[in-house]
């Protein structure tokens, strides 16, 4: 059986939809949690594949939050040696951090919800072209410069880079592996950012019920094909 290590930030942004489908490649998944499981300690290349899931910090915030720096110890040689990784939301922002790219707050503020990606050519030949103009979930405040070397993949209005490749590594701004029902858990976990951005939780329960299910047999695809190499 292949091993799929997790590194999760907050309990309710772990795999979503993303679990069966590696379960069903054959995947053991193993989540381990920052800010409590000690990061230093893992080796960076024993799983078959790591995943760095999202969190409502800063890929720049390592003094307040220590523990970013071994998770950029695991990232950087991840991708140095060229083994499968994929990074979302945050774990995007860090592999581009890792790979020497700035990472700092959107000027043009919070892009929170629903939306479609523009596809580069590149990224319509890549895994993402599975998403079509399908609706997207977005939930972040920073942005990160394409790193040297990378291969741009989408964009959004408010976010020029969604997405990079960097060999056998796959950074992805977005949110392709929520659910509807484990988005609840985002509505409560994430309250004071939706109302200091004056959203409304109605709203966004109600774009995710209509776009979440549509979107889970296109992320599911895009995974597969990541994980064949594509």
């Amino acid at each position: 059986m292949k091993s799929c290590l997790a590194i999760r930030h907050v309990a309710f942004e772990d795999l979503g939809a993303f679990e069966p489908v590696l379960r069903n490649a054959g995947y053991q998944v193993v989540y381990r949690d920052a800010g409590w499981d000690d990061l230093a300690r893992i080796d960076p290349l024993t799983p078959d594949l790591m995943v760095v899931l999202g969190g409502p910090i800063g890929a720049y915030d390592g003094a307040l939050y220590p523990f970013l720096e071994d998770e950029l110890r695991l990232i950087g040689a991840r991708l140095a040696a060229g083994t499968p990784l994929l990074g979302l939301c945050l774990g995007a922002q860090l592999m581009a951090r890792a790979l020497g790219a700035r990472v700092a707050p959107n000027p043009a503020g919070k892009e929170i919800g629903w939306a479609p990606l523009g596809l580069t050519a590149a990224g319509q030949a890549s895994p993402l072209g599975e998403l079509g103009d399908l609706p997207v979930l977005h939930w972040h405040g920073d942005v990160f410069d394409l790193p040297a070397g990378c291969l741009p993949l989408a964009s959004t209005g408010p976010t020029p880079n969604q997405a990079f490749r960097h060999g056998r590594a796959l950074a992805l701004q977005f949110h392709p592996e929520v659910t509807a029902r484990g988005f609840e858990r985002w509505l409560i976990g994430h309250a004071a950012e939706i109302g200091a951005a004056g959203l409304s939780v109605p709203a966004l329960r109600a774009a995710t019920a209509t776009h979440a299910a549509r979107l889970e047999p296109h992320g599911a695809r895009l995974l597969a094909r990541f994980l064949d190499g594509d």
